[in-house]
């Protein structure tokens, strides 16, 4: 059986703020976020299907995607829940969309977090193989399932 990768690139904007960190990332600042999105499956060989030779609908790993992760993140405020900005950020005239999370928003963590909504949502012949959840032009995290 022949596995092929197909891969989708997102776009989003997202800003965060590291709480504790020594330096200027301690303070809310934004990035515009690339991430791939790389699924691995069989060809699907089956003539009466209108899905025949691929291995899934770009369109379908787009809805996925795009209503686990990119509705939700793109333009929010994602803070550790522990955060001294918490009270500042829970001020709605300031902030309308801000997501409280139990970790340090850093790049790897999120790209974990992503890959972890997307594993449950594809279909059973199906398999997240990797992210890459670029945070700046020049940086980025991966996750590969074979190291997870």
């Amino acid at each position: 059986m022949n596995m092929i990768r197909v891969t989708k690139e997102f776009r989003f904007e997202m800003a965060h703020a590291l709480y504790g960190y020594n330096g200027p990332c301690k303070n809310i600042h934004g990035h515009s976020y690339r991430l791939s999105v790389c699924v691995i499956g069989p060809v699907l060989n089956n003539g009466t299907q209108a899905k025949n030779g691929m291995v899934m609908d770009f369109t379908d790993l787009k809805r996925i995607v795009q209503s686990l992760v990119i509705d939700e993140l793109d333009h929010a405020l994602l803070l550790n829940g522990n955060s001294p900005h918490k009270e500042m950020a829970l001020n709605k005239e300031v902030f309308e969309k801000v997501i409280f999370v139990n970790y340090q928003p850093t790049c790897e963590n999120l790209v974990i977090e992503i890959a972890e909504r997307i594993k449950k949502a594809l279909p059973q012949n199906l398999e997240l193989h990797h992210l890459k959840l670029h945070e700046t032009v020049s940086s980025y995290a991966e996750w590969y399932s074979e190291d997870n």
